[in-house]
């Protein structure tokens, strides 16, 4: 199964719920101490927002990775 949209259509029914618009939500997949395959498998389900919460392992693990333009990543977190 795929994991991102049981959790997409889990957020879109608690939106509903609560009286908002699901495309106001967006899902945010923490990558930090995450193993490659886990991140790589998330990009193939369409994972496109990440938050890291450290800038030198977000460097090391997304600064030269291919497509990485078509990513948003996000600081989390304190600095």
């Amino acid at each position: 199964r795929d994991g991102r949209l049981d959790v997409l259509n889990r957020i879109a029914r608690a939106a509903k719920e609560a009286g908002r618009d699901p495309s106001s939500i967006e899902l945010v997949a923490v990558s930090k101490m995450q193993p490659e395959a886990r991140i790589a498998a998330l990009l193939a389900a369409g994972q496109r927002v990440f938050g890291e919460n450290r800038v030198q392992e977000a460097e090391a693990r997304w600064g030269a990775r291919e497509g990485r333009a078509q990513l948003e990543l996000r600081l989390i977190g304190p600095l």
